[in-house]
């Protein structure tokens, strides 16, 4: 298994509905994400220390099923809709090999 973790920062404005919505558009996404037999879900996560910070933790069977998504018909509409609440830095993105899970 492996994951795509990506890092983003909202937009200065009002961080936490900024969030709210990031989130929201994050969980309409999922309808995509659905359509790809080795995606396994994903994380979402808050800054406390830093209440800009995203964290986007994707779940996937092997790379290919990643690179499927992003070459889905509807991706990029969806990242163009995330994007509006977060600030314009280039893509910070790192694909992790999974080595131990301990969910409960």
């Amino acid at each position: 298994m492996i994951a795509i973790v990506s890092h983003a920062w909202l937009l200065d404005d009002d961080p936490n509905a900024r969030a709210d919505a990031y989130s929201r558009i994050t969980a309409d996404f999922e309808a995509v994400h659905a359509t790809i037999a080795g995606y396994r879900g994903r994380r979402l996560l808050h800054g406390n220390d830093d209440p800009r910070h995203i964290v986007n933790i994707r779940f996937f069977d092997r790379v290919e099923d990643y690179d499927e998504l992003v070459a889905h018909p509807d991706y990029a509409t969806w990242i163009a809709r995330l994007s509006e609440h977060i600030e314009p830095r280039d893509p910070q993105k790192e694909i992790l090999t999974l080595l131990l899970a301990t969910d409960r």
